[in-house]
C-alpha cells in the first residue's frame, strides 16, 4: 500500500495482514529523509526525528527499523567535526537511541560517528549499531572498506586489530539471521557472500549516496554516485538467495544552515530473487516490506545452490 503519513512523509510498504511471527522472517522498515549535519545540534535534531520516525514505524508492526549512513552526525562532516561528535557506543546519543527502541518495541540500526581507544590509540569509525527492542546493543559495526580519499581523512578502517573480533557476522531480530554492511560495502560481492555463507538471510546496508556533495578538503564531486540499488543489490540478492536493503537519504544536507550534498534517495528492499519488494522515490519516505523467505521457492530446476557448489579453493 501506499499512503500519506506525515505532511513531510510518504508511507511505501509491501506487507502481510499481520508482521511475521519470530523465526520465519521481519517486518524492515528504512527512513529516506533529508536533514542536518556537522553540529551538536545537528544531532539532537536527528535524535528527536529518530524517536518520532520509531513511534511511526512502531505504528506498522515494524521489527527492524533503520536509518541510513553516519545518521546522527550527519555524512557530510571534516576530521575535525568527527572529533567533536564522535562517541562511544554507550555514549549518551546511543543510550537515547536505546531508549526509543525500548519504549516503541523494534530495533533500530542507528549509524553514528564511533570513538574508540583500540590497539592504544583513540580511533573513529564509521559505526552502525544495531539495538534490539529491548535497548541491548546486538552489533556495533565498523565500516572495512572506506570510500575514497575523503573518508580515509576522516575515519579508521574497522577490524584491523585482533582486540575488534571478527568483522562480518550475523545477528539475530526477530529471530531472523542478518548481517550489516556500510555504503561502499555494498560494491563488493565478497562481502554479502560472506555474510550469506555465515547465515544470514538479510543483508542491511545502510549508505549515502549522492547526487553531489562537498568533500573535507572543500572540493565539490564531479558526478553523480553511481546508482548501485538497481544493479549490484539485486545481483547479490539473487546469487545468495538473501534479502539485500539500502537505506539512503533523499534531498539536501545542510552544515550551519549551508547545503553541502544532495542525495539520491533510492532506498530499496531486494528479495532472494532479485526481486525489488520495495523501492523509494527520490522524496521522504518510511519504506516497509515483509521479509519471508518462505515465500521464495529455488530459482533454478532440481537442487541448484551456489553456495554448495562452490569451489572456493580455485579462487
Amino acid at each position: 500500500m501506499t499512503g500519506a503519513m506525515t505532511p513531510d512523509h510518504r508511507l511505501h510498504a509491501f506487507l502481510r495482514p499481520q508482521p511475521p511471527a519470530a523465526g520465519e522472517g521481519l517486518r524492515l522498515g528504512i527512513w529516506q529523509g533529508s536533514g542536518s549535519a556537522g553540529t551538536a545540534a545537528a544531532v539532537a535534531e536527528n535524535l528527536e526525528r529518530l524517536e518520532q520516525v520509531c513511534a511511526l514505524a512502531a505504528g506498522h508492526g515494524v521489527q527492524l527499523l533503520a536509518f541510513p549512513e553516519l545518521y546522527l552526525s550527519g555524512y557530510i562532516v571534516t576530521p575535525a567535526i568527527v572529533r567533536d561528535l564522535a562517541e562511544a557506543v554507550d555514549g549518551p546519543s546511543l543510550e537515547q537511541v536505546a531508549a526509543a527502541a525500548r519504549r516503541h518495541g523494534l530495533a533500530v540500526a542507528c549509524p553514528y560517528p564511533e570513538r574508540a581507544m583500540v590497539a592504544g590509540e583513540e580511533r573513529f569509525y564509521d559505526a552502525i549499531a544495531l539495538i534490539d527492542r529491548d535497548g541491548r546493543l546486538l552489533r556495533n559495526y565498523r565500516k572495512t572498506h572506506l570510500w575514497g580519499p575523503d573518508e580515509k581523512r576522516c575515519w579508521s578502517p574497522g577490524y584491523l586489530h585482533r582486540e575488534e573480533g571478527p568483522a562480518l557476522t550475523v545477528q539475530r531480530v526477530n529471530g531472523f539471521p542478518l548481517g550489516l554492511l556500510n555504503c561502499y560495502e555494498a560494491e563488493f560481492p565478497e562481502l554479502t557472500r560472506r555474510l550469506a555463507l555465515e547465515g544470514a538471510k538479510l543483508v542491511l546496508i545502510p549508505t549515502a549516496a549522492d547526487a553531489w556533495a562537498e568533500l573535507s578538503t572543500g572540493e565539490r564531486t564531479d558526478r553523480p554516485y553511481p546508482d548501485v540499488s538497481r544493479t549490484l543489490l539485486p545481483a547479490h540478492a539473487f546469487e545468495n538467495d538473501c534479502f539485500v536493503a539500502y537505506a539512503n537519504r533523499c534531498g539536501e544536507e545542510t552544515v550551519n544552515g549551508r547545503v553541502m550534498a544532495a542525495y539520491l534517495g533510492n532506498s530499496l528492499i531486494c528479495g532472494p530473487h532479485g526481486d525489488l519488494l520495495a523501492a523509494a522515490r527520490p522524496e521522504p519516505t518510511l519504506l516497509i516490506a515483509d521479509c519471508l523467505p518462505g515465500e521464495y521457492g529455488p530459482t533454478h530446476p532440481a537442487a541448484t545452490r551456489y553456495h554448495e557448489d562452490r569451489r572456493p579453493e580455485l579462487y
